[in-house]
């Protein structure tokens, strides 16, 4: 019998901060659009950082060791992008949609329509959707090589050749080289790097029907088909049977709870949560867990840490976030594209799938990634119909 693996394997904490970096690399921007946009000071800024970051490490640390399952608690980025293209709505006026959001989401998972969506989803459609996206982070890679051709290739032979002799290692090593290899050259500014204290700042809602909408129900539509749909399609693809009623109702009370202090949307990760649920970070899925139990530990320190957020994923070159980002689900996107094709009755659902969600198409603002869901269903169900008739 093997013995137990600690919690301070390498690999869980590797694959904790490339699910971070990937996380913050590619959204703490939009948020701090999203908050300008709607007219919020400095100091209401930072505590949207840091509300957001405690209340998802809060979640993602207490659920994952409650179910020892792999989860993932995110922000909703697509929603931020939604509001960060708004104007002539005031925060206060906001805070109202956003616990309109909160509680909507609450409402539809504990009357157990969650369940009942997630249910029509077979988990090779999952896999095919979860492959399409991965396809256009990986690509990114290859792209970033562009600018900064040494750092990519040095980050990529290191993942490769330490998959060989030390595969659990091989992240962690990947990131260490990339983070060398960058302050050597003088890629990080510093000068982005100034302290700022993190913040709690309360702002009283204010009621006004068709702002709560407007700002409301996008938030509610994006994180339903874009995070929580997908996030729980992930996890029962890796094997995972985790209900979802505590999940998502969780992650929506924490929204109506705390929108006041900035969590405009809190729910299930989708993509950067597979980043954790990898063979590489062990080869027991039983195990995996641990490595979101870091990850919430991360989170709690990012929140600590206020305002640092930003002026760190400013400082570091954005082609080290695309190849650390593109590298670290190289194994994930073999999985799902290997878990895609396992069943012969679902394979032209799963390539409809896969190609919808790959396309980046957005459909009355709703993402790629819900519509290859619908349309590999509908395909899939269509053609059980037909094989039955």
């Amino acid at each position: 019998m093997k013995p137990p693996v600690s919690i301070f394997s390498p690999s869980y904490f590797a694959a904790a901060i490339a699910a971070v970096l990937v996380s913050y690399g590619s959204s703490a921007v939009i948020i701090f659009q999203a908050a300008q946009a709607l007219g919020a000071s400095g100091s209401q800024i930072i505590s949207w950082f840091t509300a957001i970051a405690l209340a998802c490490g809060v979640l993602t640390l207490t659920l994952s060791l409650r179910y020892r399952v792999p989860v993932m608690i995110a922000w909703c980025t697509p929603g931020a992008a939604v509001m960060a293209g708004l104007s002539g709505i005031s925060l206060p006026h906001a805070v109202t949609g956003f616990i309109f959001a909160g509680a909507l989401m609450w409402l539809v998972s504990a009357s157990g329509w969650f369940d009942r969506l997630v249910r029509l989803v077979p988990p090779t459609l999952a896999s095919a959707m979860l492959a399409g996206i991965l396809m256009n982070f990986g690509s990114r890679v290859f792209t970033a090589m562009q600018g900064q051709t040494i750092l990519v290739l040095l980050m990529l032979a290191v993942y490769l050749l330490a998959k060989i002799r030390m595969p659990r290692y091989s992240i962690l090593l990947m990131l260490l080289v990339g983070f060398g290899y960058a302050a050597w050259q003088g890629m990080i500014n510093t000068r982005m790097l100034q302290w700022q204290p993190p913040v709690l700042e309360w702002v009283t809602p204010e009621f006004h029907f068709g702002h709560m909408i407007s700002i409301g129900l996008p938030l509610f539509i994006a994180a339903l088909a874009t995070q929580n749909l997908p996030g729980m399609a992930i996890l029962r693809s890796y094997g995972y049977d985790t209900p979802a009623k505590p999940l998502i109702s969780s992650s929506a009370a924490a929204t109506t709870l705390l929108a006041p202090l900035g969590v405009f949307m809190v729910n299930l990760a989708a993509i950067s949560s597979a980043i954790c649920m990898g063979s590489d970070v062990d080869k027991d899925p039983a195990k995996r867990y641990l490595a979101n139990v870091w990850l919430g530990v991360l989170y709690l320190i990012l929140g600590a840490a206020g305002g640092m957020v930003v002026a760190l994923f400013s400082a570091l070159p954005p082609e080290l976030l695309a190849a650390l980002a593109g590298i670290s689900i190289f194994g994930t996107l073999l999985a799902n594209l290997v878990g895609a094709w396992q069943d012969e009755t679902t394979r032209e659902a799963s390539l409809i799938t896969m190609l919808a969600s790959a396309s980046g198409m957005t459909l009355f603002g709703i993402g790629s990634a819900f519509w290859g869901l619908v349309l590999g269903a509908a395909v899939y169900h269509l053609n059980r119909k037909t094989a039955v008739r």
